[in-house]
């Protein structure tokens, strides 16, 4: 006999005090509401009772803004674990890579996964492709991600919603579903 699927799992990624630091120096982001409508993630799964895993990065160079004894390394207020709730800590961009996380995935029968936090063409990207490459219904929520703006490397500057627009139409039914914070809402409904 089979067992039942899981409930969807939030993923929330790197959602860390580091990003404010970002901010308050003048980094440049698109979505200023993505922290708001991750919160509303949070508080639908949690009154759900569906699983939460929080994937944290922890950079290992001295002058990281992630470094473990930084200020940066904490979660930012609206996204910080409560009880019960997994705390991953990865050090490369993906939260499958040198974790646990796929294991336990599986071992709660979990299949599909809700993928939020920061940042939409780095980590959120990386594990959103790994999760589809396993075989895990990966659904990127694009109102609850952001990104910053970057300079190529041919020095032209690139902004962050014409980044955070590109991620997901590269993530967009090859990797994942794009989908919005009401929408992974109504489903769990």
């Amino acid at each position: 006999m089979t067992s039942k699927p899981s409930p969807p799992a939030l993923l929330v990624i790197d959602v860390q005090r580091a990003f404010d630091i970002w901010d308050a120096s003048g980094e440049r982001r698109n979505q200023p509401d993505a922290i708001h409508r991750i919160a509303d993630l949070l508080a639908t799964f949690r009154t759900k009772g569906a699983p939460i895993f929080h994937i944290r990065h922890l950079g290992e160079e001295p002058d990281s803004a992630f470094a473990p004894n930084g200020p940066g390394f904490a979660a930012q207020p609206q996204a910080e674990a409560e009880a019960g709730e997994a705390v991953i800590v990865k050090r490369v961009n993906s939260g499958f890579i040198g974790t646990d996380l796929e294991a336990q995935l599986r071992g709660a029968n979990i299949q599909t996964l809700a993928i939020c936090g920061a940042t939409t063409n780095h980590c959120v990207e990386t594990t959103t492709r790994m999760a589809g490459n396993l075989g895990f219904d990966a659904r990127l929520v694009r109102d609850a991600a952001w990104t910053y703006d970057r300079r190529g490397p041919d020095g032209e500057l690139h902004k962050a919603e014409d980044i955070h627009a590109m991620t997901l139409a590269n993530l967009h039914e090859e990797f994942a579903r794009i989908v919005t914070t009401a929408e992974v809402i109504s489903e769990l409904d």
